[in-house]
């Protein structure tokens, strides 16, 4: 009884070894899965697991696995590790951990109403609050003797804790004819436009981001930190950026019960950008505004 009991209450404590920055810095508008958009992120480690050393042999694998945290789930952050009125000792914490457990979600895939088991699904509301991801390796920086893993197609947002990396085995990893329960295939996209406003706007904003950038010649001569090499990836746009927010909003991150709504504005953040959007009584989703933060 006394083993069973120091089992229910024993917690594992991972280290976090790196974040992750990306374009994307809220929820909204992020892919509800890996590689469903082409989306360029990069995972900057941390010491002392930012060290050279510790990646070698890993540029031999196109893909790696990501254990990460869902570090804007405020349910885990409120229930589970904020208690500023009182201390509480390990077996209180679990008590708190368990009054927060859902047992049942809502997945968006089968519309928002239909309620599944929460290990049926890959909701960010489970006991851990960990993600688990596979993504592209697009190339291994080192810049000041720190690693930067520069990744495509990531559903993390930015900030995201990492919490492992692992290579990704073809012959082990891909199953092919594994069973994919309520989810067989890749979600219906819907087809994006952008009104005229809209696509001056964000040429506009590449311009103005220009003018006020280093001069080419200054660039050539200047190795970029690890600072300037995230921040382009984070807020500099470049015109494939259209594209990508295009993909973005083709998924419909739209609350499920709320995708009939024709002319409802819905507002994703990119980069250092808004980017308004609406649905159109011809079904097609259409940018409206892309204004500067």
């Amino acid at each position: 009884m006394t083993c069973q009991t120091t089992a229910h209450l024993s917690h594992h404590i991972s280290p976090i070894i790196g974040y992750h920055r990306a374009p994307l810095s809220q929820k909204f508008g992020a892919p509800r899965q890996p590689n469903l958009v082409a989306l360029t992120s990069v995972i900057e480690m941390i010491a002392p697991y930012d060290t050279p050393a510790a990646f070698i042999g890993l540029e031999d694998f196109s893909h790696i696995w990501v254990s990460w945290q869902f570090h804007h789930n405020y349910l885990y952050k409120d229930k589970l590790y904020k208690d500023k009125q009182t201390s509480l000792d390990n077996h209180n914490q679990q008590e708190k951990v368990d009054s927060a457990f859902r047992p049942q979600v809502r997945p968006p895939r089968l519309g928002g109403n239909q309620k599944i088991g929460v290990f049926a699904s890959r909701s960010m509301y489970r006991p851990s609050a960990l993600g688990l991801s596979v993504v592209k390796i697009e190339r291994i920086e080192i810049v000041q003797d720190r690693v930067l893993l520069i990744i495509n197609g990531a559903d993390m947002i930015d900030g995201t804790p990492i919490i492992d990396i692992k290579p990704y085995v073809a012959y082990s990893d891909a199953l092919p004819d594994a069973q994919s329960g309520f989810a067989p295939s890749a979600p219906h996209l819907l087809d994006v436009t952008v009104t005229e406003l809209a696509y001056e706007q964000f040429i506009q904003i590449i311009a103005n981001q220009i003018i006020h950038s280093e001069t080419e010649e200054s660039a050539k001569n200047k190795q970029p930190s690890v600072k300037e090499l995230i921040d382009k990836i984070q807020s500099q746009l470049v015109m494939p950026d259209l594209d990508t927010i295009k993909a973005l909003i083709a998924q419909d991150p739209r609350p499920a019960y709320r995708r009939t709504e024709t002319h409802a504005s819905f507002v994703m953040r990119y980069k250092s950008v808004d980017v308004s959007f609406q649905l159109l009584e011809s079904g097609e989703l259409q940018i409206t505004n892309i204004v500067k933060i």
